[in-house]
């Protein structure tokens, strides 16, 4: 596995061109400008060294001469501490603690509802979309004190939020009235000269 690894010289990402947990990597990604050899590939064009690479046989992969990692939170930590500017996480630990919960809730209350939202399950899906929909509701007044979520400072969880936000369209959620900060907060997200460079052309046309 290692001296697969070692051949290469730069950085390469192994990613799905409509993922919302690989989006959110590369939005790390294009934050802080990192020379990055992005490969987007799905199950059927998967290249047989994953199979070496990664033995959880997931697409996402981040190679880094002889590092190889396929957890997206562990890539983004570690993107963010290889490439310390600019800084996506608090400096004390308290912050960062809060910063590591708060991802592991948008990815077990937000992310884990994707499944079956894109499932042929329609009641499935139309339980997901509803709870997604109202999980999002409930923070929205969160952003009436800070620009970020639960931050001054934009932050991994953001980078984390706007993948989600994009797709709402996408997905048939149309977030209500009460949900105006929320959507003024994903519209900024969106502006990002960063997002922009970080989406795929599928991901460019879910809200064409």
């Amino acid at each position: 596995m290692v001296s697969v690894a070692n051949r290469r010289s730069v950085m390469v990402l192994y990613s799905d061109a409509i993922s919302p947990i690989g989006h959110s990597v590369r939005i790390v990604l294009a934050e802080k400008d990192i020379n990055v050899e992005i490969n987007y590939i799905n199950d059927e064009q998967r290249p047989e060294e994953l199979n070496d690479l990664n033995p959880y046989n997931t697409l996402l992969t981040l190679i880094d001469r002889d590092l190889v990692l396929y957890d997206a939170q562990i890539i983004m930590e570690y993107l963010d501490e290889r490439f310390p500017h600019p800084p996506l996480m608090p400096v004390d630990p308290v912050s960062r603690a809060s910063n590591r919960q708060l991802r592991f809730r948008v990815i077990n209350d937000l992310y884990s509802l994707l499944d079956d939202i894109e499932g042929e399950d329609a009641t499935a899906a139309a339980n997901a979309k509803k709870n997604l929909k109202d999980n999002l509701t409930a923070i929205a007044p969160a952003f009436a004190q800070k620009p970020y979520f639960m931050s001054d400072e934009y932050t991994l969880i953001d980078c984390l939020l706007a993948p989600l936000l994009w797709r709402l369209d996408h997905y048939g959620i149309k977030l209500p009235a009460s949900a105006k900060l929320l959507t003024q907060y994903g519209e900024s997200l969106f502006e990002r000269e960063a997002f922009k460079i970080s989406m795929s052309e599928t991901e460019r046309e879910l809200r064409l």
